[in-house]
């Protein structure tokens, strides 16, 4: 089995080797492509990533090149976790929407649209071009706005499927906090991407015991300061929001605390720098403590997990990823993007019907996706007029001066990564 993993210099790289070393057993890979146009990044990193592979006795080869075509040649599934612009455009998505009294950030509102802008024609070449050498080849997307950027491959054809670390960090937390195995927690997981709630935790599989009741009066206080959202709202809704609804839930305090601390990105470039530096040492043959401050906590296990069951080396089963919508949540398009346990087989993923959702949260959910399709035909199509109009309806913005302000500030900071302008 050949794996591919383009932005494999990704200071991610070596959680998900890790993975793939650990779970060889699920996934038995035979070889590894990382691919990256950078080699400053793709050498450390797969330095590292033959090391890791060493030590834990994987005998799977482990490849690097800046050669898209040749290294997703013949790969049953191809991984994508790029960022263009890299951590340049990231920090340009933390500021300038500030200016305008927006929140700053890479997955939502302006920024969250302005990488959008530059990743899916970037991500759909990618993927004609993995067509052109193995049309049955898997593609799982990683890559931030997972939902949009899954939509764009599944409407041009392509066998997609997007991948989120949320869900099963939940599921890590909530198995710790009860004592219980990760395996033994099924999530009543609901939403779009990067915009979910948790509405049951149950036992032992979908029909289990829902523990979410006694989750939240036991522990609620550890769960509402890992939120970084109050303990009454928490016990007022009696479900457990994605760290993400705090843009919306509290949206002009997160304002006001990026406009008084350094940014993420700036954090995160601080970071990569070190872990890069480390990932060069000869005799470091383990993914470092550090690495569990850059995110994508347990990203592996998912993405061990969701490989194998597309490629047919699992039983088939359920999973939290994005896929098309097909009814499932009544109010949406059948072919919007949204995020919820789905079956999970060689012939991809079918969601498994939810509950009726709230209309505190249907009319949130509805929102942002006419949000996505207004961002994702700008992405596809350009112009002032379609970037203005996604703004517009984005449910952080909706005033006509902020978005005029948040358009002409979007277009002069990205002006490099957009044919149109």
């Amino acid at each position: 089995m050949k794996l591919a993993v383009v932005g494999g210099g990704s200071t991610y790289t070596p959680e998900l080797i890790d993975g793939f070393a650990r779970l060889r057993d699920t996934l038995p890979i035979s070889e590894l492509v990382l691919v990256d146009p950078a080699a400053d990044r793709l050498g450390p990193v797969g330095g590292l990533a033959r090391r890791i592979f060493a030590k834990q006795g994987h005998d799977g080869l482990i490849t690097t090149t800046s050669d898209l075509d040749a290294g997703v040649d013949g790969a049953d599934a191809v991984l994508l976790q790029l960022r263009v612009g890299g951590q340049a455009a990231r920090q340009q998505d933390e500021t300038w929407p500030l200016e305008c009294g927006c929140v700053g950030q890479e997955t939502t509102g302006a920024g969250g649209l302005a990488k959008a802008l530059r990743t899916v024609p970037v991500v759909l070449d990618i993927a004609e071009r993995v067509r052109r050498t193995n049309p049955r080849a898997w593609i799982i997307d990683f890559t931030n706005p997972v939902g949009i950027v899954t939509r764009a491959l599944l409407q041009a054809g392509h066998r997609a499927v997007g991948l989120c670390n949320v869900a099963i960090g939940f599921q890590r937390k909530f198995a710790r906090l009860l004592d219980v195995e990760p395996g033994a927690v099924h999530l009543d997981h609901v939403g779009l991407n990067h915009l979910t709630w948790e509405r049951g935790v149950r036992l032992g599989g979908p029909d289990g015991e829902d523990v979410l009741p006694k989750l939240l009066a036991e522990h609620g206080d550890a769960i509402a300061d890992d939120l970084r959202l109050p303990r009454a709202l928490l016990d007022r809704l009696g479900v457990v929001p994605s760290y993400y609804l705090r843009y919306f839930y509290a949206h002009d305090e997160v304002v006001q605390e990026l406009r008084t601390k350094p940014s993420r990105a700036s954090q995160v470039a601080a970071m990569e720098r070190k872990l890069l530096e480390m990932y060069g040492d000869p005799t470091l043959d383990e993914k470092p403590e550090l690495l569990a401050e850059r995110g994508g906590a347990f990203y592996s296990e998912a993405a061990v997990d969701l490989a194998a069951a597309l490629l047919g080396g699992s039983a088939p089963g359920t999973q939290v990823v994005n896929t098309y919508n097909a009814g499932t949540l009544p109010f949406l398009p059948d072919d919007a993007v949204i995020e919820v346990q789905a079956a999970v087989d060689a012939s991809g993923a079918s969601p498994v019907a939810v509950p009726e959702l709230d209309p505190l949260y249907a009319g949130l959910v509805a929102q942002v996706t006419a949000y996505e399709d207004l961002a994702l035909e700008a992405a596809l199509r350009g112009g002032r007029d379609r970037v203005f109009r996604a703004l517009l309806a984005h449910p952080l913005i909706g005033q006509y001066a902020m978005a005029e302000g948040l358009t002409d500030r979007l277009i002069a900071r990205n002006r490099e990564h957009l044919a149109w302008a």
